[in-house]
């Protein structure tokens, strides 16, 4: 498996991965499918400063991690909300663990003091994954996301990396 940055050639595969998340309601508040087009300036948006990257070996991309600002105030800048998605078919099988260690050893050169990750509480492999790697429990807001008529809670995970 490799990480690197995303290119544009990469967008349908990384849109096809979100689109997998969303029948479980489990990762993604939204309910509908996206399309590539809708993610051209989200893509599009990305920088230097926050990334987006692929994991993917010789024939498919395996998932994908982004960087996002946080809360878009000046004050914020050291501080960045992650999001880790996989492919179904490469799900447990540490690529959300790969993507995840490395962009927190990446994070000194994004100048990023704090990590933030915003699950809903009842994915627990999400919650495990990012204990595993250090973050916890900062935030629980409770059933603020309506799935199939079935109220869902979020948890604000955070990192600290000073």
């Amino acid at each position: 498996m490799h990480i690197r940055p995303a290119e544009a050639a990469d967008l349908t595969d990384i849109v096809k991965i979100y689109n997998q998340s969303i029948p479980s309601r489990q990762a993604t508040a939204d309910t509908k499918p996206i399309t590539v087009e809708s993610r051209l300036d989200w893509f599009y948006g990305r920088n230097a400063n926050r990334p987006l990257w692929v994991a993917n070996n010789e024939t498919d991309i395996l998932g994908w991690l982004s960087f996002q600002n946080f809360y878009g105030r000046p004050a914020y800048q050291h501080t960045a909300e992650i999001s880790v998605y996989v492919a179904d078919k490469y799900q447990r099988q540490g690529v959300g663990s790969r993507l995840l260690t490395r962009a927190i050893a990446f994070c000194p050169r994004l100048e990023l003091t704090t990590l933030l990750g915003f699950v809903f509480a009842h994915n627990q492999p999400s919650v495990n994954l990012f204990i595993r790697h250090g973050f916890q429990a900062w935030g629980h807001l409770p059933d603020v996301a309506v799935l199939d008529d079935i109220n869902r809670s979020l948890l604000i995970l955070g990192l600290s990396l000073d």
